[in-house]
Order: structure tokens, then sequence, then C-alpha cells
């Protein structure tokens, strides 16, 4: 004979005698009441009291937890402390906004989430949106022609960028290491001339070595129509190779640079006087060598990591949930300088101290 399920209907299978078609259905205060007694005692007491499973019980825990409940108890905690994550997770995205209004959303996350904190560039673009954020009309480019060194020092470029200080008009030269976006040296000068561009890579190299080449544009303060400018026969006395970039787009890491330089410092502050902007702009690049994440180096990373060479013990931290927001692994204090070098250019042993060539 077959069974009837609760509509009455034949389930086509054979049920034994005693058994109920479904489980005992509580109802939302029946829980409540299970789960308080549950907390005042023990599951086990509250399962024999009211004839439930201690499965059930935990089950309704875990569901109380889910919706953000802090445990069992029917009052409203769980929705405050809800609305403490909700608050506290916006502090955040708003605080790293507001100290550097040039972010966008994704620079945002990222800066979080290496700080050690993890949140989608969805809601940072949310948050960020019903706090006066506008995001920028953008035209893309399409960049051709895709290149990036293999290590360190392979390859550095160079360029100006000008603006103005109290209609005083300011040159600012930035060399930048191609694979690991570092900023190895910068000046600022009332103009482009040679000499602002010899002490600055003379400065890099002291600091961290012979980079292999160079590369800039056609820009009279790095290149000369006639014979050798004085920055073309400094190379050739360090025997560093020497890059001309045809058009803007060859040298585009620096261009960018150039771009993040404007957005993020340039126009966010209003500079007093020349000595203000040195130093506005010392304390920027700092920043973006040792704090700032960059899109080209997975999100994550900053230039100091790859500089250095502790990108995948940064990227093992962010991972874990450490977060990677400190010092202490780009800090001067804990990594090793290319002091002495020992090497052969055509068969002919070469001796360097500091960058400087002392034999061969």
């Amino acid at each position: 004979m077959l069974s009837k399920n609760v509509d009455g209907k034949a389930s086509g299978l054979p049920r034994k005698k005693g058994c109920p078609a479904r489980g005992k259905r509580y109802s939302k205060g029946q829980k409540e009441e299970i789960l308080e007694y549950a907390k005042a005692n023990t599951v086990e007491a509250a399962a024999a009291e009211f004839n439930v499973t201690e499965t059930s019980i935990y089950e309704w825990r875990r569901a109380l937890k889910r919706r953000g409940r802090k445990d069992e108890s029917p009052d409203a905690e769980g929705k405050i402390e809800v609305e403490d994550q909700k608050l506290d997770r916006d502090q955040r995205i708003i605080g790293m906004w507001r100290q550097h209004p040039g972010y966008g959303p994704s620079q945002v996350r990222n800066m979080l989430k290496r700080g050690g904190f993890k949140v989608s560039v969805g809601t940072a673009r949310h948050v960020m949106e019903e706090n006066g954020y506008l995001p920028p009309t953008l035209k893309r480019k399409e960049h051709v022609g895709r290149y990036e060194a293999g290590r360190p020092r392979e390859l550095y470029h160079l360029d100006f960028y000008h603006f103005y200080v109290h209609k005083q008009k300011q040159c600012v030269l930035f060399i930048e290491d191609d694979y690991s976006r570092f900023i190895a040296s910068w000046a600022m000068a009332p103009a482009e001339k040679a000499d602002p561009v010899i002490e600055s890579i003379e400065l890099a190299i002291q600091r961290y070595g012979k980079p292999d080449g160079v590369m800039s544009d056609r820009g009279s303060a790095f290149h000369s129509w006639k014979g050798l400018s004085r920055f073309e026969a400094l190379l050739e006395d360090y025997e560093i190779n020497y890059y001309l970039a045809k058009e803007a787009s060859v040298n585009g890491k620096v261009e960018a640079l150039n771009a993040s330089f404007q957005k993020e410092c340039v126009e966010q502050n209003e500079f007093m006087d020349l000595t203000d902007a040195a130093r506005a702009i010392g304390r920027w690049v700092e920043h973006y060598n040792h704090r700032r994440t960059h899109h080209g180096l997975g999100g994550l990373l900053v230039p100091a990591d790859r500089f250095y060479g502790v990108a995948e013990q940064t990227v093992k931290k962010i991972e874990q949930g450490l977060g990677a927001d400190t010092a202490e692994l780009t800090s001067p204090d804990s990594r090793g300088l290319d002091l002495f070098r020992v090497v052969s250019y055509g068969g002919k042993p070469q001796i360097w101290l500091m960058g400087e060539k002392i034999f061969g």
C-alpha cells in the first residue's frame, strides 16, 4: 500500500509506521526560545528540554551568525555588529581616499589589501561615490610595442615634467627604473638643462649602482644634434648604453609616472614657495617608491618590492593576511647594497666601487 504525503497524494514509497512525512517545523519564536535556553544552560539541556536534536540547535546558531548575529540571543546585538563592521569598512575606504585624493577605487582597494584589509573594487567605488567621488573621463590609449626589463637597473627612463609655483616655471626630472618603476633619482630645476640631468644620474649610480642602459626623448638636456652632448659623453665614460625614444609611447613608463605625479602631488598641493614644493615632491617620491601600490606590478606590489628583490616575500605576507604596509622589507637598513663589483666587458676585467670604475 502506498503512503501519502502531506498533500494527501501517494508518494510511491512505503513509510514506516509512526514516522512523520517531514521533520517538525519550528517557528522563529520557538527557535529563539530554544537558543536562549541553550545560552543560559547548555545545548544538551536545551535538546532534552524541547525534544530537538543538538545538530538543529548548532545549525540555527550558525545561521544567525551568517546573518550577522553575534550569538543566539534574539536581541539587536547582531544588527549592531553588522552596522559597526560596515562603518569600519567605510571609514577605512574614505580614510584612504581622503589621505590620497588622487587615488581611484582600484588604487584604494589595492592599498587597503596591502595593509591587510580586503574589500572589493565595486564596494570601494560605491562608498567613494556616496561621499563625492566623480569618476574621471579618460581616453584610453592603445599601447603599442609593450616591453619590460628583466631585472632592476637594466634600463632607466628619464624625462622632465613642467609645472608652476606662483607663476615660476619649474621642471622636475625623474629617473625611473623600467623593471620596478622605482624612482632612482629626481631633481627640480627652473629649466631643462644638462646639469641637473648629470647630477641626478651620477647620484643614482652612487646610490644603487650603474644601470646597463638609459632612455630619454630628444630633449636638448639629453641629446645633441651635432656631436655628443655632455650627458651622452658621461654615459660613454660609464659605458652605459643610450637609447633615444623616437615616440613618446616608447618612453611611456616615465610618461605615466609624470601623469601620476601631476594627479597625486601637483594637483593636491598648493606650494608656498620652491622650498615647499621640493619638500612635497620628496615626500611624494618616498611614498611612491615604498608605499604606493602600482597597477603595472600586479596591483599589490610597490616599486621598492621589485627593486630590492623582495616581491615574493611581500606577496606571501599579503596572501597570509598579515599585510605588507611596513618598511621592514624595503628599508635601507635591511637590504644589501652593490658596493663592489668585478665584471668583464669584451674579455677585459673591470672593477667598480660604489658605482665608479676604479680599474679597467
